[in-house]
């Protein structure tokens, strides 16, 4: 163990972890705050004014643009402004879970961790203003698209690297870390989205931008107590930080794990897709008297997931007092379990208002989200600090960027599968996410239970000692 990782260890000043763990959650909680404000407003704000005669008109490249994903996606000469936005904002979120490996690639050849963050949130900055003005709408895409991919996966290789191996607390940080993201959420339709709405597009964009500073002027404040980057690879292959054979075999384990992890959070991502339609049309919104607009779904999700992170980070520590706590791999077989109690709650739901002739009960909605958010606890937070600890440190902003790509094929699985909503019962619709889930949580509890070697904190400590 090194000098460095026993002041690490020593350092308790956030919550019994070390005080750069709060700098850095702090800043992901007002960069998630920029990136959601400025998702709640996009699709309206381009329905709304942006793709309308004049603005489109005025907007630099749109003609090319347009033509291009038309070809990309089959959209036909006449399609309507909404099927234009809603795939402008498709291709956006896309994008953005894909420029984390560009980001972490940078990271690791060229500029170190530190330098990537901050060049991505001045990219990020730069984005949110440039949406004030109707010319530079695809330029602003570009710069957040860009900054973005900077700047997630490389502050999360930051939280990852506060730990010494064997540091059970890395994974409570990433709940924490979570904690931050949520806070970030709940706030930005909130603020961002009221006042786009109610005051004018660009005050919302203009909020996101000064969100994206805030968490800039937070990161740079706790700079000093960062861990220090790893080595660049981009020097001659004799500097080079050398991959061994037990690097390279945890790496391919990692990289199988992805369609695993894509299919564990279905359940949590169908969410904001088939949930929210089925939910407007099938269940019975009406709580002590009161009918809830479908959208106050997000936010129940949003509040009790916070919630569930907080509670998951009290729980496993006073466990680990009685107990041997878990390592990522238990975890992430217990939420995807979890997990699939969720979608079971809502199969059940609608079976039982297919056979009794009525609407579904919120209450089973409620059951849901409460599996949900016990499961998104032990999932998504574990499974991004498993990533950032049994990665070989020369690559691990790289394979953070690989890790984000579990949710670019969820998104888009997520969106196949909706199509079947009205193409089957709806309990089955639901039981069909049940069976991903439990298929994910089988292979998470063989791969942790026969690749335990390469992925246990043991292993991969003996296997960095080892060269």
């Amino acid at each position: 163990m090194t000098a460095t990782s026993v002041a690490r260890d020593g350092d308790k000043a956030f919550l019994g972890h070390p005080k750069a763990l709060g700098y850095l959650a702090f800043s992901e909680a007002w960069e998630r705050f920029s990136y959601y404000g400025m998702q709640s407003l996009l699709v309206l704000y381009m329905v709304k004014q942006l793709l309308l005669t004049p603005h489109v008109e005025a907007i630099a490249g749109f003609e090319t643009f347009r033509a291009i994903i038309g070809a990309i996606y089959g959209l036909p000469g006449d399609a309507s402004t909404q099927q234009v936005a809603s795939t402008i904002f498709g291709l956006y979120t896309s994008l953005v879970y894909l420029t984390p490996i560009a980001g972490g690639f940078i990271a690791d050849r060229l500029l170190g961790r530190t330098r990537t963050i901050i060049v991505g949130a001045l990219l990020m900055s730069a984005g949110h203003f440039l949406m004030a003005f109707d010319a530079s709408f695809l330029l602003a895409l570009l710069c957040l698209v860009l900054g973005t991919g900077c700047f997630k996966g490389n502050i999360a290789g930051q939280v990852g690297g506060l730990y010494a191996e064997g540091d059970l607390r890395r994974a409570d940080a990433f709940q924490i870390f979570y904690l931050g993201i949520n806070a970030g959420v709940i706030a930005a339709p909130l603020i961002a989205g009221t006042l786009g709405e109610g005051v004018g597009w660009h005050y919302g964009f203009g909020a996101a931008g000064v969100g994206m500073l805030i968490a800039l002027v937070i990161y740079l404040a706790g700079r000093r107590h960062l861990p220090p980057d790893p080595p660049l690879r981009r020097a001659a292959k004799a500097d080079r930080p050398k991959l061994s054979a037990h690097d390279w075999r945890t790496i391919a384990v990692l990289v199988l794990l992805i369609p695993v992890l894509a299919s564990s959070v279905l359940v949590n991502q169908q969410i904001f897709n088939a949930y929210l339609v089925w939910a407007d049309r099938s269940v019975d919104m009406t709580l002590f008297g009161q009918r809830l607009p479908t959208t106050w779904l997000i936010t129940l999700d949003s509040i009790v997931s916070v919630s569930f992170l907080a509670g998951m980070v009290v729980f496993w520590r006073l466990w680990a007092k009685r107990f041997r706590e878990p390592d990522e791999m238990g975890k992430l077989t217990i939420g995807a379990f979890i997990s699939v109690l969720g979608a079971l709650s809502l199969a059940a739901g609608a079976a039982v208002a297919a056979a009794s002739g009525t609407q579904v009960s919120l209450w089973w909605l409620i059951a849901f989200e409460v599996f949900n958010s016990a499961a998104f606890a032990n999932m998504l937070p574990v499974s991004l600090a498993l990533y950032a600890r049994a990665s070989p440190p020369a690559v691990v902003g790289t394979m953070i960027g690989v890790y984000y790509l579990h949710l670019v094929i969820g998104n888009q699985t997520v969106g196949v599968l909706g199509t079947f909503l009205e193409k089957m019962p709806a309990a089955n619709f639901w039981l069909m996410h049940a069976g991903i889930a439990a298929g994910a949580a089988v292979v998470f509890l063989v791969v942790g239970r026969f690749f335990a070697r390469l992925l246990s904190h043991e292993a991969v400590g003996a296997g960095r000692t080892a060269h």
